[in-house]
């Protein structure tokens, strides 16, 4: 496979902006699939799970392969809902290049602002597609405008919507000036000249004079054609594009109707054109697990392999291991060597997926993404590569939960049933945790939002026939120090005839909210390295455990400041316990608060309703941060605790009688004021 000719792209999007629909129209058009899925009608191909059919909605990502003029495009369709962001950040990491698809009415919405952050944060280049071109109030120029409002890009239209008597007719395509028309349910055919309309030739004159002085600006060729008064080659206006794409620099935004089938074979040129192959991007860089050095792969087959697990599925004969190949080739009945783990795991069968199909294929190379079978012990964000050249890639980062359900069979004979399954569930997706509670015997399962463990619950029943009982949804609460202390223990013991000793000296202070939990050493530090790293273990375990209501610390730095050391009666169980011992001290004088899950909205309503959500809003203790004015529409902005936040989809709905839409997204955490506590059935442990 020339690697030249390889796409590996994603679909992304806010809930309900069409994301689904544009794939299905994708598998259409080349050809891979003979009907147009349809998401209402629940018939799609890429979701292809039960409960995403029965609720319309994206809540796995599906991968999927097809050909388009020449080229072999990778495309995986990614989850809207903020619940299932983790399959959006986990595919991401591995993409070159994505798409990102916005509602021509609503423009750049809350969730569109998070997965476009995470191509940033991956360095993914993307195009925009307009969508829903036909619905009233579509307004393609204003939500180009609206990226550069909202998300501060140079974005250029690279189209232009045929619009006559209310109806999309086709896209001008305005790098070449050629039209593609309508085609409905036939399958793509090339642009031709058409003679515009009137109300809409000025305007792509316009917008077409527009794009050849953005792209003149990096490009010394087209500047001196601009100024002699010509017009520029397209495929000179297609290079200069796709390098300003690649660098980040400029956003393509096309249009279309993907309902209609309109404008989607413009949307496959433009990723042929204007995406990254995998040879546009530098050597994947990762670190050799034996002395930590720097290792460069490039995107070779003759390189030593290099490969990210980055998504797991179960299926009824086992679990696909999805893989991005970097460098090197897999085939089946390969070992390849986990670093992590420090085993092999063999190959059973190399697949390319098709949604929840897949076709076997005898080898698969660098910039290729694939399905394994026959995996035991590797999970996601895992690195794959050969014992002789081992790699560590950086690792994916997951999301804390923010909510909570106790969780128990209905059937006592079903304990073991409902553990395995929750296990499975977790290993899966590692933004859903499940732990027993050793006093109650219940589970605790843990997500990222309402629908998160609605659907984790249906999972249960659907996929892996256990039936349970359910209580009420509770936010995940964190605790925190508000000061900074230490804590200093000496522990001498008598164990059997021997005496054991350890010293530890630590202090606690409160640490930013992105700063995950870290343990510093101080550098003149007198406690043996022997013993270091039983005692961050133990630190690590303990941190777990809050001392006012046994919930997890978080905004928490430790450092170990000092300590003792006698050599003749020095024991690693002795400095465990005095680490454990120092701790919990330093936290006693340390103000330790209660956090929880802080949420940013984004309520989009018809004006007539907006007082009244707001009124809601204030009870709820929202704070409104901005009320946006377009037309008729308003769309409000804010924080609230996540706990008053319970079942507003249902309120917000009767408050607009049906019209108004909202989105969350976590934003940290706030301290619940200590006169609450009481209220929430919240006492001292």
């Amino acid at each position: 496979m020339d690697l030249a000719r390889v796409r590996n792209i994603g679909i992304a999007a806010h809930i309900d902006a069409g994301k689904t629909t544009v794939s299905e129209r994708i598998l259409f058009d080349s050809g891979v699939e003979h009907r147009m899925g349809n998401v209402d009608e629940g018939t799609t191909v890429l979701d292809w799970m039960q409960e995403e059919r029965e609720r319309g909605i994206t809540i796995t990502a599906a991968a999927t392969a097809l050909p388009w003029k020449g080229c072999h495009l990778n495309l995986i369709d990614t989850p809207g809902h903020v619940d299932f962001t983790i399959e959006v950040e986990r595919c991401m990491r591995v993409l070159d290049g994505a798409v990102l698809v916005l509602d021509a009415v609503m423009g750049v919405q809350a969730q569109s602002e998070t997965v476009w952050r995470q191509m940033r944060r991956h360095h993914v280049p993307y195009l925009v597609f307009v969508n829903k071109l036909d619905r009233p109030g579509a307004d393609f120029l204003r939500v180009a405008g609206n990226l550069k409002q909202r998300l501060g890009v140079r974005a250029i239209p690279v189209q232009y919507p045929l619009v006559e008597a209310g109806r999309v007719r086709g896209v001008v395509d305005l790098v070449t000036g050629l039209t593609w028309e309508s085609r409905g349910a036939e399958r793509a055919a090339e642009p031709r000249p058409l003679e515009l309309p009137a109300e809409g030739r000025d305007e792509v004159g316009v917008l077409r004079a527009e794009l050849f002085e953005a792209l003149a600006e990096e490009d010394e060729e087209l500047t001196g054609i601009l100024l002699d008064g010509g017009t520029p080659a397209p495929e000179k206006c297609v290079r200069a594009l796709r390098k300003r794409t690649l660098a980040g620099t400029l956003v393509p935004i096309l249009c279309g109707v993907a309902l209609e089938n309109i404008g989607i074979q413009a949307l496959l040129d433009a990723v042929v054109d204007y995406l990254p192959s995998p040879l546009d991007k530098p050597p994947v860089e990762g670190l050799d697990p034996e002395n930590g050095e720097r290792v460069l792969r490039g995107s070779r087959n003759e390189e030593p392999l290099a490969a990210l697990a980055f998504k797991l599925q179960s299926q009824a004969h086992g679990e696909l291991c999805f893989v991005r190949i970097y460098s090197g080739r897999i085939r089946p009945g390969d070992s390849l060597w986990n670093p992590r783990v420090r085993r092999f795991e063999k190959v059973a069968r190399v697949m390319r997926m098709h949604a929840n199909a897949g076709e076997a294929l005898s080898e698969a190379g660098a910039g290729d993404i694939v399905a394994l079978t026959g995996f035991k012990q590797t999970a996601t964000g895992d690195t794959l590569c050969i014992r002789d050249a081992p790699i560590v890639l950086e690792r994916l980062e997951f999301p804390e939960p923010v909510i909570s359900l106790v969780i128990e069979p209905a059937q006592s004979g079903d304990r073991d049933k409902l553990h395995a399954a929750l296990a499975r569930m977790a290993h899966e997706d590692p933004s859903f945790h499940a732990r027993e509670d050793g006093e109650t015997g219940q589970w605790i399962i843990s997500g990222m939002g309402e629908l998160h463990l609605e659907v984790a619950q249906h999972r249960l029943v659907t996929d892996f026939h256990v039936t349970a009982r359910v209580g009420t949804p509770r936010v995940a609460y964190r605790e925190a120090p508000r000061q900074s202390a230490t804590g200093r223990v000496e522990l001498e013991r008598t164990l059997g005839s021997r005496e054991v000793f350890g010293c530890v000296e630590l202090e606690v202070r409160p640490a930013q909210e992105s700063a995950p939990a870290a343990l510093e050493w101080a550098p003149d530090c007198p406690i043996p390295q022997a013993f270091r790293h039983a005692i961050a273990e133990t630190l690590r375990l303990d941190t777990q455990v809050g001392p006012r209501f046994g919930y997890p610390l978080a905004r928490i730095a430790l450092r170990v400041v000092g300590g003792k050391s006698d050599p003749r009666r020095d024991a690693e169980m002795a400095f465990t316990q005095a680490a454990n011992q120092a701790l919990r001290e330093a936290l006693e004088n340390s103000a330790v608060c209660l956090l929880e899950p802080l949420m940013s909205f984004e309520i989009q309503t018809p004006s007539e309703f907006s007082s009244g959500i707001i009124a809601d809003l204030n009870s709820r203790r929202a704070e409104i941060n901005d009320v946006e004015a377009e037309g008729a529409l308003r769309t409000l902005h804010g924080t609230v605790a996540l706990s008053k936040m319970f079942g507003y989809s249902t309120a917000v709905r009767s408050l607009s009688q049906g019209r108004a839409g909202f989105s969350m997204i976590p934003a940290g955490h706030c301290e619940v004021p200590e006169a609450e506590l009481q209220a929430r059935g919240l006492v001292w442990s």
